[in-house]
């Protein structure tokens, strides 16, 4: 599928979808906290894992879900529908709820989550400020950020489900300890983080409005971790990163494949505009080198045990 719209009549594949930041920016931001409060009920919920790994969010063939949420005897998880445009609240028990997602405060849409699970036989509390944003704002207080342009939350969706199964295929290229691909609401990115398996020195924190010993224990061991980021304030335009912890000497001027990305010295990472992948006459194969050329400039640089820690054998099977 293909768009000859582009810019320079190079064909744009329809399925990596256009998404500009600044034009859907106020949407990002209401999303951002919408999607925040729903992953604060998973998290307090949950028993408590390694690296946070209990607090993501994972793409779906329509939008989001927590996964199961544990309830007593009972469970329910909460979906994000961008294609539909609902929020659902599903129980164990077949009991069900669903809530429109459009334009609406995030102190009602926060009301509204939670009037449903009340109706529903849970009963929630969570921190109501939002975690690593620079104006924390209290949901049940904030009447400022109040977008939703569902074509925009639709194509962001979307853009998931591209990453999302690009970085599953990088994933299983790796036998040592790895994350999940996983949407983390606080930083807002999906991301998959693969591990050394050595300690590392201890993180200085200093995330805005994250507690530090939150980000010590997830940064506890030596990583190199890489994802997708729709973009900020500071960065106006989605991309691809990848960075490494501790950052090892000549990590930033390691080779990478040609095209595929640079290395930013002020966010420490290296990084692939979006657009430059949804461009490219194959966007898996862009993508592919950039993920796995700057994690190899992360485990060379550091020394890591690649012999032990990455699947050499023939490509494994799908199925049986």
């Amino acid at each position: 599928m293909a768009d000859s719209s582009s810019a320079g009549g190079s064909p744009v594949r329809a399925d990596w979808p256009e998404l500009p930041f600044e034009a859907w920016k106020d949407t990002c931001a209401t999303l951002h906290r919408w999607i925040q409060i729903v992953g604060k009920i998973r998290l307090t919920r949950t028993p408590w894992m390694n690296h946070s790994w209990h607090v993501p969010l994972y793409a779906t063939a329509r939008g989001l879900t927590t996964s199961p949420i544990p309830y007593g005897a009972r469970s329910f998880q909460i979906d994000f529908d961008f294609i539909d445009h609902r929020l659902l609240i599903l129980a164990n028990d077949g009991a069900s709820r669903a809530i429109a997602l459009q334009p609406r405060t995030v102190a009602d849409f926060y009301q509204d989550v939670f009037s449903n699970l009340r109706q529903l036989g849970f009963e929630i509390t969570i921190h109501k400020s939002p975690n690593e944003v620079s104006d924390p704002i209290p949901f049940d207080r904030d009447d400022v950020h109040a977008s939703y342009d569902a074509d925009a939350a639709n194509r962001f969706w979307r853009t998931l489900v591209q990453a999302d199964r690009v970085m599953k295929e990088f994933r299983v290229r790796f036998i040592g300890k790895c994350s999940p691909v996983h949407f983390f609401w606080g930083s807002f990115d999906l991301a998959v983080t693969r591990f050394s398996g050595r300690r590392a020195p201890e993180h200085p924190g200093g995330v805005p409005n994250c507690p530090d010993w939150v980000t010590r224990e997830a940064y506890s061991h030596e990583c190199s971790s890489c994802g997708f980021w729709p973009g900020a304030e500071a960065v106006p335009y989605p991309v691809f990163y990848s960075y490494s912890y501790p950052e090892p000497p000549g990590f930033g001027t390691a080779p990478i494949p040609a095209g595929s990305g640079r290395y930013d010295p002020a966010l420490r990472e290296f990084i692939l505009p979006y657009d430059d992948v949804r461009r490219a006459p194959s966007p898996d194969a862009l993508l592919l080198d950039f993920l796995q050329g700057s994690y190899e400039a992360a485990a060379n640089q550091a020394r890591w045990d690649r012999a032990e820690l990455e699947w050499t054998g023939p490509p494994k099977p799908a199925g049986r």
